[in-house]
């Protein structure tokens, strides 16, 4: 704050310091005639007199009083004015100020008023959002933390530790060498892709032609990762990794595929001088690159563009830093497994032939621990490993996920917690359905039923078992995101959509996928 170092103004803004102290604390009183106004409070009559003295003390002199007391206070300089509103705005405006020692020594007498304006509670409906509740979490965390170390403590003395030396690589995964090979020569299907095109490019083959010839290989480029496991006795968690691996060569195949096609579309209504309503930021220029495709078959996106955003520079430190999380997180999610879900699942009945009530006690228990994994694996993979990929490759964009814990329908759950595929859908899926007349309703439902297929495929290959669980799983979420989103408009509160959306995602869902697959995986091998 300016203050002038005049002396006029210096008195003049203890003067007005004094004011406003003054000011900020005697209010309006009421009394027979009604409310006296603050002018009432300030006239020259000895009570008010005073009452002036005994507030203000020794700190201002007697023309300082006079002038008070007349309501007559000349502004000597801008400074002293500013010095004034200051105060005013301070003391004046504020119910919940704090004073140091002497300001409280020569304002807040025993009769001032303790109650001035309507305030609620904190705990109120009308003000619980407009409180910090920084404490409360604090809480959260605290307890979260005393229960879950008396269930550790608990578990290590009822099974012991149950972690072998073989959690992080066994003797027995050598069995599963042709996955592995199946693995490295999956780049070969990109190679065809990039062939089509150049061939394309270069006028040796027809659109009729690559079309086709992109189906043949797209589809080949899936059955075959489901052909070798299939034929092969390999771990689940094996196939789980190569079937998830050619899913996203599958998906950048598609895209590679659909874009370049829209190029061509493009870039031929560009030469007969016809609109071809394209986006304005959007580079359409048809060249077919193998750098730009093989940057896109390594970098963390699933929608193909011949250049991306780039970073200026690799951050080694961070990329260590992550890399370090990664391997915790991955350790604690392993040990959460082996720990606390092989024991449950192993001690339960099949949740569909069992009795009931045992049933649910079962997927009750498995919901917390099964909770815990998933959130890991969440911040394994989408956070802490497509952060290290795209800081390695500086890819730009890193908008992986969003704020999807906060999701209140079940449709707001799907359109956040997954971006890269959530992008691939409405580019290549959503919107050709809509250009071609397909209602909105079935392009949404042409889009859950792509996601089943794939679902399906990643679980029950890996398994050997197809059942359709993880299929009718995400099925399920069509008339979910009707239920969720009807009771999202009656309500009209975000708190009962997003208890909804979590009780549906921790109780009902994974639990009892988890459950399913288990005890199915179990009959088979016993059966065998």
């Amino acid at each position: 704050m300016a203050i002038s170092e005049t002396p006029g103004s210096a008195g003049t803004t203890a003067t007005f310091r004094a004011e406003s102290d003054l000011r900020g604390m005697i209010r309006r009183r009421p009394s027979s005639a009604g409310a006296v106004s603050d002018s009432t409070l300030w006239t020259n009559s000895p009570e008010s007199e005073n009452s002036r003295k005994d507030l203000l003390g020794d700190s201002v002199g007697n023309d300082d009083r006079d002038r008070i007391g007349a309501g007559d206070c000349p502004v000597e300089s801008a400074n002293a004015e500013n010095e004034k509103k200051e105060s005013l705005e301070r003391f004046g405006n504020d119910d919940d100020r704090r004073l140091d020692f002497a300001e409280l020594k020569l304002a807040y007498r025993p009769s001032a008023p303790a109650h001035r304006i309507v305030r609620e509670s904190p705990l109120s409906s009308g003000a619980i959002f407009q409180q910090s509740h920084a404490g409360l979490f604090n809480l959260c965390i605290v307890v979260l933390v005393a229960v879950n170390s008396r269930l550790i403590i608990e578990n290590l003395m009822k099974y012991g530790w149950l972690i072998k030396s073989g959690f992080w690589f066994s003797s027995t995964a050598l069995r599963d060498w042709p996955l592995l090979m199946c693995c490295l020569t999956l780049p070969i299907f990109t190679l065809a892709a990039f062939t089509i095109e150049k061939l394309v490019q270069k006028k040796y083959i027809s659109e009729l032609v690559a079309v086709p010839l992109h189906v043949i290989f797209t589809t080949a480029a899936i059955l075959y990762p489901v052909f070798v496991i299939l034929r092969c006795d390999s771990a689940v968690l094996s196939g789980v990794t190569l079937m998830l691996f050619a899913c996203i060569v599958w998906l950048k195949l598609v895209s590679y595929a659909h874009s370049n096609y829209d190029f061509r579309a493009v870039a031929k209504a560009i030469d007969k001088g016809e609109d071809p309503h394209s986006s304005p930021n959007a580079d359409y220029h048809y060249n077919v690159s193998f750098k730009s495709l093989a940057y896109f078959m390594v970098a963390p996106t699933l929608c193909y563009q011949p250049s991306y955003p780039r970073t200026a520079y690799i951050r080694k430190g961070w990329v260590f830093r992550q890399l370090i999380k990664l391997i915790i997180f991955t350790g604690f999610m392993g040990f959460i497994i082996e720990q606390y879900i092989n024991p449950i699942v192993k001690n339960s009945e099949h949740p569909l032939k069992g009795n009931c009530l045992y049933a649910i006690e079962r997927v009750l228990k498995l919901s917390v621990p099964n909770l815990y994994v998933w959130l890991c694996m969440f911040y394994c993979f989408f956070h802490l490993w497509l952060n290290i990929l795209a800081e390695l490759l500086r890819f730009g964009d890193r908008e992986f996920y969003k704020d999807w814990w906060n999701a209140k329908t079940v449709e707001e759950y799907w359109k956040l917690w997954n971006m890269p595929v959530h992008k691939w859908m409405v580019r290549h899926i959503y919107f050709p359905c809509l250009r071609n007349g397909i209602p909105k309703g079935a392009a949404v439902l042409i889009a859950f039923l792509v996601s089943a297929v794939f679902h399906e495929l990643c679980i029950a290959v890996p398994c050997h078992i197809f059942k359709l669980w993880a299929f009718i799983g995400i099925m399920v979420q069509v008339p979910l995101v009707l239920i969720t989103n009807y009771l999202q408009n009656k309500f009209k509160s975000s708190m009962v959509g997003n208890m909804i959306f979590w009780f549906i995602f921790c109780i009902l869902g994974q639990p009892m996928c988890v459950l399913l697959y288990y005890h199915d995986v179990m009959n088979q091998k016993g059966k065998t």
